[in-house]
């Protein structure tokens, strides 16, 4: 019996030792299983991506684009028509920030499995590129947690998002912290706009953090017969 108590309290010992080791590698970076579960998904999208930038903008795509003026013309033309192919939990694209050292394949749709492989696009809103304001929301601590550091961002910091139609660079404009029912963050402005969210304070879903910025160039578009971008 003593024995035995000997071993259960081994048990119990080791077991809070592994919980709290779990807190601590929480608490410092991010929830282990999830990242691991979050990492496998990543890497499926990055397949995905690879395929969708092989077919996509296709001829026919690139056809009804050169008739449109201006470089975020055609732009604005191919994202609306890439829209209508992109179903809920698939890769659209990559958001890369570098400040915060973040490179992530973005999906369609903010449901709970969507999150669970990356940032999602709000459906409600338009794609990069074609006009408005366009929103991601990813995970702070669990799942990669993508926008953990979404707090660190300041004025002038630049989002790189890369969508197989063409490549958009946006500057940060601030952040903020709102209630979760503010839709208001998702509204239209005078200018093309970017606004990542995330749950806050970390390891709570109380708040919204959210990140602006607004479109500074398209950077470039490349094609067979020549290359768009803005100057």
């Amino acid at each position: 019996m003593e024995r035995f108590s000997r071993v259960f309290a081994v048990a119990l010992i080791t077991a809070g030792v592994v919980v709290l080791a779990d807190v601590a590698t929480t608490l410092a970076w991010k929830e282990p299983i999830s990242s691991l579960y979050g990492s496998i998904q990543q890497h499926r999208l990055e397949g995905q991506l690879s395929d969708l930038e092989r077919r996509i903008p296709s001829t026919a795509d690139l056809g009804r684009a050169s008739g449109v003026r201006g470089v975020r013309g055609k732009v604005r033309a191919l994202a609306r028509g890439f829209s209508t192919r992109v179903h809920d939990g698939e890769a659209i694209g990559r958001i890369i920030i570098p400040t915060i050292d973040l490179d992530v394949v973005a999906v369609q749709g903010t449901g709970t499995v969507d999150l669970e492989k990356g940032p999602g696009h709000y459906a409600s809103t338009p794609f990069p590129g074609a006009g408005g304001t366009t929103a991601f929301a990813g995970h702070r601590t669990t799942y990669l947690a993508p926008f953990r550091h979404l707090d660190s961002l300041h004025r002038g910091n630049e989002i790189d998002v890369e969508m197989p139609y063409g490549n958009l660079t946006y500057e940060v404009e601030k952040t903020k912290v709102v209630d979760p029912s503010d839709v208001q963050i998702l509204h239209r402005v005078s200018h093309e706009r970017l606004v990542l969210t995330a749950c806050n304070p970390l390891y709570s879903a109380a708040q919204r953090i959210v990140a602006f910025a607004r479109l500074k160039r398209v950077s470039f578009f490349a094609l067979d017969n020549g290359r768009w971008g803005d100057p």
